[in-house]
């Protein structure tokens, strides 16, 4: 009797490690698990001298003009992480910037920072149509909300055919939080390298910091002979030197 518990109770000892096993597995994969699988992109390694801006919340029919007006002024490319009901009340900024040779991503339909992943999916596909009815391109990006994201999320969004997009970790210039342009500015260009994915804001907020930052920092960056491209680019990049190797 005392030999038959002994041997349920090892059993379900070893059925519960095994379970919390997977569910720690399961519930924070890390950073190198997505970047290996390719299905997250922080940033890339390269020499090469590019860079991708990245603006998040928009469109705004003030702050996402200016920023576009920026832009074009120095022929630099950026990616618009795009909120399904601020593209409803703006389509022609969403227009404008696909036209212009932005790339257009998803950033949710209404900026849930906590969401399921069924709600998650709704957000994703109702704003994946919006941007096409407007532009007929649709986004193969997704940036969670807040940048937080668990292993069902990614799976979820993989499973869509979204790559999940962050930021480098150094290069959150947290200008939603108008730290001054003097700040953004020294955020960004003491920071610069190639493969960089800088974060900045177009919407949710008085953005007048980043715009007057990016006044300095896109020619500057410029004259350091960044080229800025989109993330899709900026992945492209990689691959393409991943295939010389």
């Amino acid at each position: 009797m005392t030999r038959k518990y002994v041997l349920r109770l090892t059993l379900c000892f070893l059925i519960i490690s095994v379970f919390f096993t997977e569910l720690t597995i399961y519930a924070d994969k890390g950073r190198p698990y997505y970047e290996e699988t390719g299905e997250v992109v922080w940033d890339i390694n390269t020499e090469d001298k590019i860079i991708a801006l990245t603006f998040d919340d928009g469109p705004h029919p003030k702050y996402t003009a200016a920023i576009l007006d920026v832009l074009a002024k120095y022929d630099a490319k950026a990616t618009f992480f795009i909120i399904g009901k601020n593209a409803e009340k703006y389509p022609e900024l969403v227009l404008r910037s696909y036209s212009e040779g932005h790339e257009l991503a998803n950033h949710t339909y209404s900026h849930p920072f906590n969401v399921s992943v069924a709600e998650l999916q709704k957000e994703l596909r109702q704003t994946k149509g919006i941007i096409n009815s407007i532009t007929g391109f649709s986004p193969v990006l997704f940036r969670p909300v807040g940048g937080n994201y668990n292993d069902q999320m990614i799976n979820a969004a993989v499973k869509d055919g979204y790559k999940v997009v962050m930021w480098s970790w150094h290069q959150d210039t947290q200008d939603w939080k108008q730290p001054g342009v003097k700040k953004i500015t020294q955020k960004v260009l003491k920071g610069s390298k190639p493969g960089d994915v800088i974060l900045f804001h177009d919407g949710g907020g008085d953005r007048t910091q980043t715009i007057k930052a990016l006044e300095e920092i896109v020619p500057e960056l410029k004259k350091q002979g960044y080229t800025f491209v989109t993330i899709s680019e900026l992945i492209e990049s990689k691959q393409q030197q991943e295939q010389v190797q």
